[in-house]
């Protein structure tokens, strides 16, 4: 095969694929060009570039992002409601797995000021419970930590892995809250006295630097009107933990790099502040802040949540 009628592979399957070059590595004593690991074909070299007809590389490339089927339960964050997942559900459901995000007492239609973290938990615990899912991967976003914290200290024979997707995860003994700085702690203590609810209502400037500090204007505003005043109360409450931190569950940690939601750095940063209390886990890094790529690249956090879930 003549370099002249076929395709420079890697830059092929990065520009098109979006395989990554780190996936890919030429066996000079084989003669076999591998994607993660695993020979995928013989490639023609010329001046030292591998080169391969389209039709070959479209085949490898179709291979190396298969995926594995799973059950993915999506728990979502704060001011946000079950319709944050709604177009990554499609994209996992699009690739061969099955997919939930229940909504969770306290939000969404079923918004009550004065929900507590017990009950949103058991409302979680229910559904899969009540939907007889097994095997699953549990994902939890920002406030969601806490969530699968407790939903997986209830269901643990049920849960195949852990996914925290920008995640707080608390200690034992601790709330929510007590992740952030004390300024913002104090911040959020002046709106819920004012809000004369029990809830906090989320400022824009705050919302747009904070949570989707990437997007547009318009996917920011978008995002925007499904942010109704947070129930307080889950998130101040100090929780018990203990018999979180003895399981034996695989957990992975999936950090998009422009999340602003929490102050980055050592000490409130969702990684490594809060990644870090996991103890070992496996770290999936991406770019993106703390709620656009629902919305904007849902097939790009697809693909992320799968590389977090994947055995």
């Amino acid at each position: 095969m003549e370099a002249s009628s076929s395709l420079p592979v890697k830059a092929t399957l990065a520009n098109v694929f979006h395989i990554s070059p780190d996936r890919i590595y030429f066996d000079q004593t084989t003669g076999f060009l591998q994607i993660d690991g695993q020979n995928a074909f013989k490639p023609t070299i010329n001046n030292g570039v591998s080169y391969a007809s389209s039709d070959v590389i479209a085949e490898a490339a179709a291979e190396a992002t298969k995926q594995q089927p799973m059950t993915f339960v999506l728990i979502h964050g704060s001011w946000a409601d079950a319709s944050f997942w709604d177009k990554t559900v499609a994209e996992l459901k699009s690739k061969g797995h099955a997919a939930y995000a229940p909504e969770y007492a306290g939000h969404g239609k079923l918004y009550d000021p004065n929900v507590t973290h017990e009950a949103i938990v058991e409302s979680v615990v229910n559904y899969i419970k009540s939907n007889h899912l097994t095997n699953i991967v549990l994902v939890g976003h920002s406030f969601g930590g806490s969530i699968i914290q407790k939903v997986a200290e209830q269901v643990p024979d049920q849960i195949h892995r852990l996914v925290f997707f920008d995640a707080f995860v608390p200690l034992d003994g601790q709330s929510v809250a007590e992740q952030l700085p004390p300024e913002l702690q104090g911040a959020f203590g002046e709106l819920v006295k004012g809000s004369g609810n029990n809830t906090i209502p989320m400022p824009y400037p705050l919302f747009r630097d904070g949570f989707v500090n990437t997007a547009s204007e318009t996917l920011a505003k978008q995002i925007y009107q499904s942010a109704k005043p947070e129930p307080a109360t889950p998130l101040l409450q100090k929780l018990d933990l203990k018999k979180f931190y003895t399981l034996n569950i695989p957990k992975s940690y999936l950090y998009f790099t422009s999340d602003m939601a929490a102050p980055q750095g050592d000490t409130y940063g969702f990684h490594p502040a809060q990644s870090r209390h996991l103890g070992q886990f496996r770290l999936i890094t991406g770019e993106g802040d703390h709620m656009s790529a629902a919305y904007a690249k849902p097939a790009y956090l697809e693909e992320k949540l799968y590389e977090a879930a994947r055995d």
